[in-house]
């Protein structure tokens, strides 16, 4: 543990965030996004339609995953120590050229438009004001460039779910360099999804309805695929034909809302795209091709010829993959299980990482994606290996409460309470957070 000279307190990012919302208080003005990560759960599931939270806040099967992320942090205690004398912490790092100004990055997640009308730009301004990388997700609601101006100048990823066209892979992967992506997360457990019970007992899917395609219907391979598509549809038949009576009039009911919504969120005008066919056949092409089910070690060998970025793999959770990954030099991976959504009675992330971290020693990057709730949770993570952390459900949640706002809120909470507990802990840097120095639990 680094030492210091005793000096005069220093204000850092806890005590500025503490007292900022003190005096508010003092006012009769709590925070409208709350500190508390329960609060701001139950909150958020308030402002939210019932289909919003069921994408957001589910997991796969029974939820077991989703549990098991958080009882691992609780298998884990921080131990603090005393009379250091540290006043003053640097919570900066450096993941593969980015800058950090603490090692809390914004996750990508899809269709947040189910949340807010402008998730994806709302969310960027949010991060962007917080100083925090965000990771652009490819099910986003607006395309990579509108989302890299929100940016400004801080930096941000592209997350890619890998498709069955390799000519839209390419596609997708140039945007992003052209766009200023400073790293490329490809997303690997998600080649099918998951069972997720609650958008299943809805029926609810956002991609059916435009919600989560805008990357694609933005990318010139894909609106290619679509026409020609649509060319060789010809006369199709409605996809009414056959159905009779008042089973036909709901039908036809739901059919127009679904194309309506389909035909809002295509480039263009809403009317003009009620009178074409490329909305639905967009939506349809997407769920044809946006992800490959055959993805393989062969598909991540061909990465060094199709992109100068830094690569990443998302989704790791076993320590061969973990090991095949860096021998096959790939850059970093994130220890991920999609926040519990893909594989119900999945290893938690927290876990996994121990495991990989064991496995590798302490060069290779490795981020920890699912479960992060709070600061002490990015404490924790960071002694026990991880580089930085992803924060995912929480930015949504506070996108729910308070727009772009709600997002930095949340950042803003999250790093105070990992400077606090740094500061009362006794770690002076990053690299002063370590299992030996201040954590105990499983042997």
């Amino acid at each position: 543990m680094t030492e210091q000279t005793p000096s005069e307190p220093a204000i850092g990012p806890g005590r500025t965030r503490q007292s900022a919302i003190y005096r508010r208080g003092t006012l009769g003005q709590p925070p409208r996004v709350p500190t508390d990560p329960g609060e701001l759960e139950g909150r958020a599931r308030r402002e939210m339609s019932a289909q919003a939270w069921a994408y957001v806040s589910g997991g796969a099967g029974a939820g077991a995953t989703v549990r098991a992320n958080r009882a691992a942090f609780d298998r884990w205690q921080i131990v603090p120590r005393m009379l250091h004398g540290n006043t003053t912490r640097d919570l900066r790092t450096e993941i593969l050229g980015t800058p950090l100004a603490a090692p809390v990055m914004l996750a990508p997640v899809g269709a947040a438009e189910l949340v807010a009308p402008d998730s994806d730009l709302d969310i960027a301004r949010g991060a962007s004001a917080a100083g925090t990388p965000y990771i652009f997700s490819t099910q986003g609601c607006s395309p990579m460039e509108e989302t890299a101006k929100a940016m400004g100048d801080v930096p941000w990823w592209f997350q890619l779910y890998w498709s069955v066209d390799e000519g839209l892979v390419d596609s997708l992967i140039g945007r992003a360099e052209a766009a200023g992506a400073k790293a490329l997360v490809v997303t690997l457990d998600t080649t099918m999804l998951g069972w997720r019970t609650l958008d299943l007992d809805l029926g609810s899917l956002p991609f059916t309805q435009g919600i989560g395609i805008a990357q694609y219907t933005s990318d010139p391979r894909f609106m290619e695929i679509v026409r020609e598509r649509v060319a060789a549809a010809g006369d199709e038949p409605s996809p009414l034909a056959g159905t009779k009576g008042a089973e036909k009039l709901i039908a036809a009911a739901s059919g127009a809302r679904t194309l309506l919504n389909q035909s809002r969120r295509h480039p263009g005008g809403t009317r003009d795209n009620l009178r074409s066919a490329e909305p639905r056949a967009a939506v349809e092409t997407f769920l044809d091709i946006y992800s490959n089910p055959g993805l393989s070690w062969a598909h991540i060998e061909t990465l060094r010829e199709r992109t100068r970025l830094p690569v990443l793999l998302k989704g790791i959770l076993h320590p061969d993959d973990a090991q095949r990954a860096v021998d096959l030099g790939i850059d970093g991976i994130i220890v991920s299980n999609h926040g519990g959504r893909q594989v119900d009675r999945s290893i938690a992330s927290l876990d996994a990482l121990v495991s990989i971290r064991d496995r590798l020693g302490r060069d290779p990057v490795v981020l920890l994606d699912s479960g992060i709730r709070t600061g002490a949770d990015v404490f924790v993570a960071l002694a026990l290996g991880a580089d930085a952390a992803l924060i995912g459900r929480p930015h949504i949640y506070g996108l729910a409460l308070d727009g772009a706002k709600g997002v930095r809120d949340v950042i803003d909470n999250v790093i105070a309470e990992l400077d606090l507990t740094m500061g009362l802990t006794g770690a002076v840097s990053i690299a002063d957070i370590t299992r030996e120095g201040f954590l105990t639990g499983p042997s």
